[in-house]
């Protein structure tokens, strides 16, 4: 089970980094968009613009903070052992279900290393 629990760190803190790396990406293409779209916009239709590039990096702050960080933190906790890694883990897969198909992936297997590590030893 040690195998399937290292595999699954692994796994979270891929998953962790690529989260960020997409994150970084869309804000660099949205930056630009924005950009060009204030430069050769009206000028009545630019308030939209302010408020609106502030919302969206807040949101995608937040994204970030919520599943990303604690990605790369469960799958570190799962390298190193700790006994609260794997509840973590638990959590995080379950948020992951939704994201087809690679989280559902990664959510049913968390799932399943879960039940099995938690299971009662057969007679």
């Amino acid at each position: 089970m040690d195998v399937h629990k290292r595999v699954l760190g692994i796994l979270f803190i891929v998953s962790g980094a690529v989260q960020i790396l997409v994150y970084v990406l869309l804000s660099v293409f949205f930056s630009l968009l924005f950009g060009f779209l204030f430069e050769h916009g009206h000028l009545d239709d630019q308030w939209v613009l302010i408020w609106l590039v502030p919302l969206l990096r807040t949101i995608g702050i937040i994204l970030v903070i919520l599943f990303a960080i604690p990605s790369i933190l469960a799958g570190w906790g799962l390298l190193t052992y700790k006994s609260w890694a794997l509840t973590l883990a638990l959590v995080l897969g379950c948020f992951k279900l939704f994201s087809f198909p690679i989280g559902t992936a990664l959510g049913v297997y968390t799932i399943w290393v879960y039940s099995e590590e938690h299971r009662p030893p057969s007679k």
